[in-house]
């Protein structure tokens, strides 16, 4: 995470077997289909579909299949039975760990081109194709564009900023929003201790009657900030700025904001590994992840294309120094651990 933190401060078909003797059936059978690549929808999913996938798919003359949104329970299923449906996908960087045995290790000589990525973007079974964060938006017929929360403790705060707020329905980033809220500097987020996390739920309760939406999909915030049904909500950037380019009376701001990174995998027992491998090369390639400039939603991970982003383009680039430094980066390691280690706890806080 210190080499993560570097780098957003200083910028800051072939399948993996010809033949089908010795496959379970239901991997022989898939061999016949196209590479299929799962994300999670919306804006990201159509930002890796143009920017990445296809120009890689049509560099290979290959087909692609697409999917959405990524569904964990059903990666680990589909897995365990033999037969994945999908073979790359973009998950939070915290399942590359939880999920380890239902991935691929990834085979780096097919992929030459993380040699160029800060080594925080990289580990032996998912690599970080783009970045993004979790931040703080709001209705702007609530408060004007320049007048929402500018900080977690801001969006605490129910008599400054009224309003029915949105949070997501898991532990996931609500750790980090809690103890921002409570006044915790960003270096003591982690490591995690049941000193913080009972503060955490603390921080929670205070809030949760003014919860209105848990929401559970990227799509969520921004539509229900837009329609007025919550007045403010945390939500992925890059979800936020596709509405508000159709200038829906949506605003956020990167202050307080949670950087994470996309991250694609390679399930176990893919039919199409080899080829998912290269594609993953290709993804974090400088031409490719140029072109992640021009969408103007998620950013790159790759540090030489982030330099080359305009000053326009910087004001909505996750990794662009007048945003870095004011946002958290997300450990995924100890988000994985609070995650699994505190899950009773957090879904009989949901139902109290």
């Amino acid at each position: 995470m210190l080499r993560k933190r570097r780098l957003l401060l200083s910028l800051g078909a072939a399948s993996l077997a010809s033949g089908t003797l010795g496959l379970p059936a239901g991997v022989a059978r898939a061999q016949g289909r196209p590479l299929t690549f799962c994300s999670w929808g919306g804006a990201l999913s159509d930002l890796e579909k143009t920017a990445l996938l296809e120009p890689f798919a049509k560099l290979k003359k290959i087909e692609i299949a697409f999917a959405s949104p990524t569904n964990y329970a059903k990666i680990k299923a589909m897995v365990q039975a033999g037969a994945p449906e999908w073979d790359l996908v973009n998950v939070g960087g915290r399942f590359i760990d939880q999920g380890k045995d239902v991935l691929e290790t990834l085979d780096m000589t097919l992929i030459p081109n993380a040699r160029a990525l800060d080594p925080g973007w990289v580990t032996s079974r998912g690599i970080f194709t783009s970045t993004g964060a979790t931040v703080m938006a709001w209705n702007t017929k609530a408060f004007p564009a320049g007048k929402g929360p500018s900080s977690w403790k801001e969006f605490w705060d129910v008599r400054a900023f009224p309003g029915p707020r949105g949070l997501y329905k898991q532990l996931y980033y609500n750790y980090e929003a809690a103890l921002l809220a409570a006044g915790a500097p960003r270096d003591q987020i982690y490591p995690v201790t049941d000193e913080k996390i009972k503060l955490v739920f603390e921080k929670l309760r205070e809030i949760k009657p003014h919860v209105k939406v848990w929401w559970t999909a990227g799509a969520q915030p921004p539509q229900l900030l837009s329609s007025g049904e919550l007045a403010l909500s945390s939500a992925w950037n890059g979800r936020v700025l596709a509405v508000m380019k159709e200038n829906a009376p949506v605003a956020m701001t990167f202050s307080d904001g949670i950087a994470w990174g996309n991250a694609w995998v390679v399930l176990k027992g893919s039919p199409q590994a080899k080829v998912a491998m290269e594609a993953i090369n290709y993804a974090v390639s400088e031409e490719a992840q140029l072109r992640l400039l021009d969408a103007g939603t998620y950013g790159p991970a790759l540090g030489s294309a982030a330099a080359r982003a305009t000053p326009e383009q910087q004001k909505i680039l996750v990794t662009a120094p007048q945003n870095a430094r004011q946002m958290l980066i997300i450990n995924e390691g100890e988000a994985a651990r609070y995650s699994a280690k505190y899950e009773d706890d957090w879904n009989r806080f949901l139902l109290a």
